[in-house]
């Protein structure tokens, strides 16, 4: 889930980062304001391509120069803010109280674009905190930013696709259960309740065509699950309900194979309400 994928649909809810240069200290009162800044073809072809999802018409073509572009920005973004906090730092400022009801959903695209796909289900103090492209790592940096400041009731925890794919570099199992199950410790240290959402099924990155990731998605929710039992959690079994029979998404559910479309979410809908009863019960 590399985030230039999903450049037109991503970076549309990406908050502008200062024009300048980023100085040469480590210290700042808001670390935010010195993000590099989005090259201006980058911001051209987002609006254009705006422009054309809401006019229903097909997206513009992606230049060579615009993609190395866009890639070296978003290596210089990933160098200045690794775990992403500068993502939600804002709009977290701008969250009213906490009501007794709040959840927050952190994950990956799978989760950012949730929002997008079914708006009316993040209501009632129902908070989207995904971000396009992480690894478990990176939302176990900023768990305590996107998560225990908000004070929620129940976190919606869905990740270890990118992990799966490589996206941080080499990985095991075994370190992305430790973040995972480092994240529900932190959880249950601030009374915050546990949702634990399997991995989606996929056959295939496209991406990352170079990887098979089936046999390591169904380990990985083997050990979810059974970790789901150990600390007595809600799992929510998305890979059950969404498995087209061959360890992927329908062609009904995915425009590519990894992220659901409106299809797919209703799918998971009912999966997640169910799981988000039984965690706040």
């Amino acid at each position: 889930m590399k985030s230039f994928v999903f450049m037109p649909l991503v970076l549309a809810s990406t908050p502008l980062a200062a024009a300048g240069p980023v100085p040469a200290v480590g210290v700042l009162a808001d670390p935010c304001a010195a993000l590099p800044p989005m090259p201006a073809i980058v911001a051209d072809y987002l609006a254009r391509a705006q422009a054309a999802l809401a006019a229903g018409e097909p997206l513009p073509p992606r230049s060579e120069e615009g993609m190395a572009i866009y890639t070296k920005w978003q290596q210089d973004l990933l160098l200045a803010d690794f775990a992403g906090e500068c993502r939600y730092a804002a709009a977290n400022r701008d969250l009213p109280p906490a009501t007794p009801n709040r959840t927050v959903f952190l994950g990956d695209s799978i989760t950012e674009l949730w929002l997008r796909e079914q708006p009316d289900f993040f209501t009632g103090d129902r908070i989207d905190r995904g971000i396009s492209g992480q690894t478990t790592t990176q939302m176990l940096a900023r768990f305590r930013a996107d998560v225990i400041d908000l004070k929620p009731r129940v976190v919606h925890i869905m990740a270890g696709t990118n992990d799966i794919a490589g996206n941080g570099g080499p990985t095991s199992l075994d370190r992305i259960e430790a973040n995972i199950r480092t994240m529900i410790d932190l959880a249950e240290a601030h009374g915050i309740e546990v949702v634990l959402g399997s991995v989606l099924p996929a056959r295939r990155f496209d991406w990352r065509p170079d990887i098979a990731p089936v046999e390591a998605i169904t380990a990985l929710n083997e050990r979810l699950r059974a970790l789901a039992t150990e600390k007595k959690l809600v799992f929510a079994d998305y890979h059950a309900a969404l498995d087209d029979g061959g360890q992927g998404l329908a062609k009904a559910h995915s425009e590519d194979g990894v992220h659901p479309n409106a299809a797919g979410y209703a799918v998971m809908r009912p999966v997640a309400e169910r799981a988000l009863a039984s965690a706040a019960s």
